[in-house]
């Protein structure tokens, strides 16, 4: 059972080069998981997984005007249904503010961070006149930078961070390559505000140090805080994790995915039966790519993945192929599994849960419902049969099946259907027998037979539904349906 308590995390050591591989998701519980987040968060648990290392969760909830525990909770779920499991307690960024706050005072007496009195006012008034003169992006240059600590004044007062003012900033990522920022163009970033609360970039890369964090699998929107944070590493001594920004998904069109391209959160994609198999499947495939392989198991991906295989370009999201991945999946997901999974579902999508003998039927009954759904709606509706009761309403297209002579045709069937064996083999011959005996094929008697045992047009076998659903029924329905 996956734990949704909160812990804070505990200090570390630096890392050594036989530190095995330690990988993390951080969301910030403002909202729901988007589908964004569901795959940077498979990204880093099978990059770990395959590496015997370790998949941690750290939830980033300083925003404490709004974090919730109901998004929190959303999360946890989203991830509990991708099956992406995490090892230990889920962290809580906000329970770590002593700890950043603490090492803003160490990067002060490191001499690598300084106490800043501007106000904001004086803050806003260099803004404003950088803004006049047309600047459209200006540094902060902080006059107490070199001050004179004699001069310090006995008002509040930020930690800045001594960043340097010449060359370049390089960050090497796995993903982006070398990407360069000219230092002229990072300010002297506060690390802890002059109310003593720390700043996200401080909070992120010191919870990633004391959590032993080896890669930064996350997406590319954050590369420019990358060369921020790499100043942090380097202002404490601490060994930089190795970097991977990864492109964001764009909907078909090729813009930035949202609300207009349909379903975001992935617990929408639970609630629209997706099996999460292949819902891994496809956002593993979704800017990462490994050869011609683009069907593959769990254990597969795991072995496969790497950050070599990820593109730079943004993903388009494609329900065709989606659906066509999870269909796959479908037909090749164990019974039991798949039995759970459809109850998960209509949980999820505010359905009515199956009865004892719902259950029961469609336990029986997967086996030939499942090999051409794509969805556990489409599924459920193939199994239409197993899961309802007589008497049995045809559908409109269903009911042009049962005209005046098939409705003559099925009581004749009763008394053979009484004393045959209730086999396929048995049951094939007999049928064809009647059909033939009424100067028919039995493609004409199989319309009908489907209309009388599901009310639909598109069905398993008929033999499959006589199987499933047994003598006494499918001879209560052929009668009924012949009245």
């Amino acid at each position: 059972m996956v734990s949704e308590r909160l812990t804070p995390v505990s200090s570390r050591s630096d890392l050594s080069t036989d530190t095995p591989v330690v990988t993390r998701f951080a969301p910030s519980p403002t909202g729901y998981l988007h589908i964004g987040g569901g795959r940077t968060a498979l990204f880093n648990w099978l990059f770990a997984r395959g590496r015997g290392g370790k998949f941690l969760l750290r939830i980033e909830d300083t925003d404490r005007e709004r974090s919730t525990p109901e998004a929190t909770a959303a999360i946890l779920r989203g991830l509990t249904w991708l099956g992406l499991d995490w090892d230990g307690e889920a962290v809580s960024q906000f329970e770590q503010r002593d700890r950043h706050a603490a090492v803003a005072h160490q990067m002060l007496a490191r001499g690598t961070a300084y106490k800043c009195f501007s106000t904001p006012e004086e803050i806003a008034a260099f803004r404003s006149r950088a803004e006049a003169e047309g600047a459209s992006y200006a540094v902060f240059l902080s006059p107490w930078r070199d001050a004179d600590p004699a001069t310090y004044p006995d008002a509040p007062f930020a930690i800045r961070m001594r960043a340097p003012r010449e060359g370049e900033t390089v960050v090497t990522d796995a993903v982006q390559g070398i990407v360069t920022f000219r230092s002229d163009q990072l300010d002297d970033m506060i690390v802890l505000r002059s109310d003593g609360t720390p700043t996200y970039m401080l909070a992120v890369v010191v919870d990633d140090h004391d959590m032993k964090v080896t890669h930064v699998i996350r997406g590319d929107d954050h590369l420019n805080n990358a060369a921020r944070q790499s100043m942090v590493y380097q202002a404490m001594g601490w060994d930089v994790p190795v970097w991977a920004h990864i492109p964001l998904i764009h909907g078909p069109d090729g813009k930035k995915l949202s609300k207009r391209h349909g379903a975001t959160a992935v617990g929408d994609y639970q609630a629209m039966g997706y099996p999460a198999a292949g819902m891994r499947n496809y956002l593993n495939r979704l800017g990462w790519a490994h050869g011609d392989a683009e069907l593959f198991t769990t254990d597969e991906a795991k072995a496969m993945f790497d950050l070599a295989g990820i593109g730079r370009a943004p993903a388009r999201l494609d329900f065709k192929k989606l659906e066509s991945t999870c269909g796959w999946h479908l037909a090749r997901t164990e019974d039991a599994a798949l039995l759970h999974e459809i109850e998960a579902y209509l949980q999820a999508s505010d359905q009515p849960a199956l009865t004892d003998a719902q259950r029961g039927l469609l336990s029986r009954g997967l086996y030939c419902v499942k090999e051409r759904a794509r969805t556990f709606g489409e599924l459920l509706e193939k199994a239409h049969f197993c899961l309802t009761t007589r008497p049995i309403l045809a559908d409109e297209a269903a009911a042009k099946a049962l005209d005046t002579v098939s409705r003559g045709i099925l009581p004749s069937l009763t008394p053979q259907l009484q004393t045959v064996s209730w086999t396929k083999a048995e049951l094939e011959p007999l049928l064809t027998t009647v059909a033939a005996d009424h100067g028919i094929g039995f493609g004409k008697l199989a319309a009908p037979l489907r209309a009388a045992l599901a009310g639909r047009t598109v069905t398993p076998s008929v033999f499959d539904m006589m199987l499933v659903i047994g003598r006494e029924e499918t001879i209560a329905r052929l009668d009924d349906a012949g009245r």
